[in-house]
């Protein structure tokens, strides 16, 4: 048996150092349920009792030496593996990457922005509120009657007769209006929806910017010099603006808003059509009807308010002729702001 063991030694010894050894096999074949160490284990019952404390350790040892063979092989074949695998997958980290593509600003993005900036440094703060509206706000709360022309389905979407998707942003000065008191200093940008056929000048969908200030003492010079200031920083310290008469149903009295021309600073050009200004924006003093509907004493307090659409002031900034670039995605549009 002591030669049994020995030759089981031998023989798994050169076969796991093999180069083709599969290491499992063999440690079924030696060491498994089956296997031959075991089965010579199996035959001890018939050993006298002086042999069997020698052959059981002679068996360990070679159930050791096996064990630890095996591990040994199974150690240097992982570490031969890894290098191959570090060979083959080796990365020179010198090389240049491979460029991803880098996206910027879209231009209606980048108007909003600046806009933004250019009204919190004037002390306002940006106030946003729903897109899908109710008619209340959207139409009652401002003044405009049942029967107005802006309250026909052919000019705004409504889900039911009581929703729809807000044609304007003021919805969200009503809604400031209700629950903040004066002094009230706001802007609020964002996207509106009207019925509109899509051509080069218009969209069913666009953005707005509109500015609502409540307070004591408020009076049309303040709207002025508000846009002054908003002109200059947005087309140039040589910008002048005019007020033209107009109606709105919000406010009274009611003016459209004109920049002299930034191209050719009022002398006429291909922009300005010749005229030399360029209509941006609406505004004018808040109506009363409306303070009172929101809760405000317009006896107390007064107010202005403006709005312009971004679109507008972006195609005017830089020459665009046709509003549905900015959303049909062509990169080689885009790329150039």
């Amino acid at each position: 048996m002591k030669e049994k063991l020995s030759k089981i030694r031998v023989e798994a010894l050169e076969q796991i150092n093999a180069p083709d050894a599969n290491l499992e096999e063999i440690k079924v074949k030696y060491l498994g349920k089956k296997g031959e160490l075991t089965a010579v284990l199996r035959g001890m019952g018939a050993l006298s009792a002086e042999e069997r404390p020698i052959v059981g350790q002679l068996a360990n040892e070679v159930r050791e030496s096996i064990e630890a063979a095996l591990n040994e092989k199974k150690s240097e074949l992982q570490a031969k593996a890894l290098q191959e695998q570090l060979k083959a997958e080796k990365l020179d980290v010198t090389m240049p990457g491979t460029p991803s593509p880098v996206g910027h600003i879209h231009p209606l993005t980048r108007a909003q922005r600046e806009l933004e900036d250019i009204f919190i440094g004037m002390g306002f703060s940006i106030a946003e509120g729903p897109e899908v509206e109710l008619d209340y706000y959207n139409f009652q709360a401002l003044n405009i009657p049942e029967n107005h022309p802006a309250r026909d389905t052919q000019d705004t979407f409504y889900i039911t007769d009581n929703i729809l998707l807000r044609s304007q942003t003021s919805p969200v000065q009503v809604r400031v209006m209700e629950h903040q008191k004066p002094p009230i200093r706001i802007i609020s940008p964002g996207r509106v929806y009207r019925s509109d056929a899509l051509d080069a000048t218009h969209s069913p969908l666009f953005h707005q910017l509109e500015g609502l200030v409540i307070d004591k003492g408020i009076t049309m010079g303040d709207l002025k010099g508000t846009l002054e200031v908003f002109a200059k920083k947005m087309f140039g310290e040589e910008t002048k603006i005019r007020f033209r008469p107009h109606h709105f149903p919000f406010t009274e009295p009611s003016a459209e808003v004109d920049v002299s021309c930034f191209v050719c600073g009022g002398k006429g050009c291909r922009l300005c059509k010749g005229e030399g200004w360029i209509e941006i924006l609406g505004a004018g003093m808040v109506h009363p009807f409306v303070l009172s509907n929101c809760g405000i004493d317009p006896e107390e307090y007064s107010g202005f308010a403006f709005g312009l659409g971004i679109e507008r002031i972006t195609m005017a900034r830089y020459g665009i002729d046709d509003i549905r670039l900015f959303y049909e995605n062509d990169e080689r549009f885009l790329e150039q702001f």
